[in-house]
């Protein structure tokens, strides 16, 4: 029986069952009693395992097929009608023949099983923020998983309405061929179709499917951003709290940022920080002119591996109850670990394929993608704005990536347009914990590359034409926690002491700090970042704060081969900033 009279969604749903072809449909309404129905379900087939209720209350274990453990980039397609819309850096198909394609694969997909229709919002129900969808599925684990990560349930259909305004996921584990996997996207018709995966990042589809891919696409219709961020509070000992979004490429700590625990002689001064989301912003234009932000999730989607009491205490404890952990290590007293939760691996455990395991023999126990699906509000430094419908405003907007000796620890834009143009050119070098050179510069513009749901060339222009419209843009800031010595040592120590460059980065936005013009932006001066108790010297500080003339020059060919991809569709103010840093440097 169905919780919704809205025709759209019951003849939609209607639809793609007469071709998946499922023995029965279920309607999630999103109470405990059902989900726990669905849990108890899952763990008699071994989709799910109960793990230790001391210890990890209301905590499971998933794994998925050993074929299916990552994100899959080749495999993801943009399918807008045209392909100078999907633009250069996103595989395309034409809708027609794809829609085509896929109809073969999820033809009776769902013999033998059940589909669960799966209701729910990114942002608060109602809220100005909202956007609302259904995904149907074959899998427990994603609707036990949508319910972590979203607002999922009852509610949504009442603020829905009658409107046909709900983005349509449909999703499939098939039978988990590789070769016939896609996670396709038609912005055209709100529409994302995923099969023959299980894997979290591919499947749950109110994540980079619908909140970054399709509501790129919904935000520059519109006249608002989506974009991969993070949103923090930094609370100073005067009691005011003000907030910036950061994008990070991979790699680069944008979850450790987003739930940093301050150094102990900021806590002791009363600085606070506060996650308000650790992985995607959607941002507003408020009456005030200012950008206001919410995090349209409702939980967090973790790494695993690295997380620890020491590199972040705040995401270890979110994960302590009510969560699911996929891919890691299980131990002999039903827990869970992975590589870097602490130093010496358990004994008599089962690796993330459930084998047993014995690190002596050098394997990892953990998948390197392993996961934890955490409810935010379990995150001891969550803000209390999390829930709030209006959102925070925006004072800084921060660019990072991983740069051994190009980029200095921070600088700031020397406006708005500036700013968009230091984060089309953001890079990160490849490690040695990726495939191929070390090194190697992988342009990645607003952490966006692999989010973007239509043509980045059109996207930086919407970044631009945003800026024109804010009475009070936020300021624009870019930091690198990763120069390197001539040894290859990290030379700032990064993690909690990060604290000392956000404090620079606010004390720019409220005017209270000076600042020294330099060839690329605004640099600190030295003596303006405090040092006590990081390790760090003044001399070291100025090392790190250093621009190379050479290695910039090397960059700005380096962008400007980046940019000829885009053809036409590149933005003239880009180029002319470009132009400016070309001169600058000569």
């Amino acid at each position: 029986m169905s919780l919704t009279e809205n025709e759209h969604v019951i003849k939609w749903v209607q639809e793609m069952a007469a071709m998946t072809q499922p023995d029965r449909i279920v309607w999630i309404d999103g109470s405990e009693e059902q989900l726990e129905e669905l849990r108890r379900e899952a763990m008699a087939t071994g989709e799910l395992i109960k793990l230790n209720e001391e210890y990890l209350p209301g905590c499971y274990l998933h794994r998925s097929d050993p074929n299916d453990v990552a994100r899959v980039e080749d495999r993801t397609f943009i399918c807008s009608e045209k392909q100078e819309d999907a633009g250069p850096t996103n595989n395309w198909m034409d809708p027609k023949e794809m829609y085509k394609k896929l109809r073969g694969i999820f033809t009776g997909s769902m013999r033998g099983r059940t589909m669960y229709v799966v209701p729910y919002s990114m942002g608060v129900v109602g809220s100005p923020f909202a956007k609302y969808g259904i995904e149907l599925t074959d899998s427990i684990y994603v609707v036990v998983s949508m319910a972590i990560m979203t607002r999922m349930g009852r509610e949504v259909y009442e603020a829905l309405g009658d409107s046909p305004d709900f983005v349509k996921g449909l999703h499939s584990k098939a039978d988990l061929d590789p070769e016939r996997r896609y996670i396709v996207h038609f912005p055209q018709d709100n529409t994302i179709w995923s099969v023959n995966s299980g894997y979290g990042g591919n499947v749950l589809l109110g994540k980079k499917c619908f909140a970054l891919r399709i509501a790129s696409v919904l935000s520059r219709k519109e006249g608002w951003m989506a974009e991969h961020m993070l949103i923090l509070g930094i609370e100073n000992p005067r009691g005011e709290v003000r907030y910036l979004a950061a994008a990070f490429p991979s790699a680069c700590g944008k979850t450790n940022l987003a739930m940093l625990v301050p150094p102990e002689i900021y806590r002791k001064e009363g600085w606070k920080v506060w996650c308000v989301g650790d992985d995607i912003a959607w941002l507003r234009i408020g009456h005030d002119g200012r950008l206001w932000a919410v995090n349209p999730e409702f939980g967090f989607f973790g790494v695993a591996p690295g997380t620890s009491e020491k590199s972040n205490p705040n995401a270890l404890a979110a994960t302590r109850k009510n969560t699911i952990f996929t891919n890691v290590v299980l131990t002999a007293d039903n827990t869970v670990w992975w590589e870097g939760m602490t130093d010496t691996p358990p004994r008599g455990a089962l690796n993330w394929k459930g084998e047993p395991w014995d690190p002596s023999d050098g394997s990892k126990g953990a998948h390197p993608n392993s996961r934890f699906t955490a409810p935010a509000l379990n995150c001891p430094c969550i803000s209390p704005e999390f829930n709030n419908p209006q959102g925070v405003p925006i004072s800084a907007i921060v660019f990072g990536g991983r740069r051994a000796k190009t980029a200095p620890l921070v600088y700031q834009s020397r406006d708005w347009y500036h700013g968009v143009f230091v984060g089309s050119i953001m890079a990160s070098e490849t490690t040695a914990a990726a495939t191929g050179a070390v090194g190697v510069v992988r342009r990645d513009p607003m952490a966006m590359l692999p989010f973007c749901g239509y043509n980045m060339g059109d996207y930086w222009q919407h970044w631009l034409d945003m800026g024109s419209k804010l009475k009070n843009p936020p300021k624009v800031f870019n930091v690198n926690w990763f120069r390197t010595d001539d040894q290859g040592r990290f030379i700032w120590p990064g993690f909690g002491e990060n604290m000392r460059v956000l404090e620079w980065i606010m004390a720019r936005c409220f005017d209270e700090i000076g600042a020294t013009e330099a060839t690329i932006g605004y640099l600190p001066r030295p003596e303006d970042i405090r040092l006590e108790g990081s390790g760090v010297d003044r001399d070291t500080l100025r090392v790190l704060l250093s621009v190379d003339r050479e290695l910039w020059r090397a960059e700005c060919r380096d962008i400007r081969e980046f940019y000829e991809k885009f053809g036409d569709k590149l933005p003239q103010k880009l180029k002319e900033e470009l132009e400016i840093l070309d001169t600058k440097l000569d």
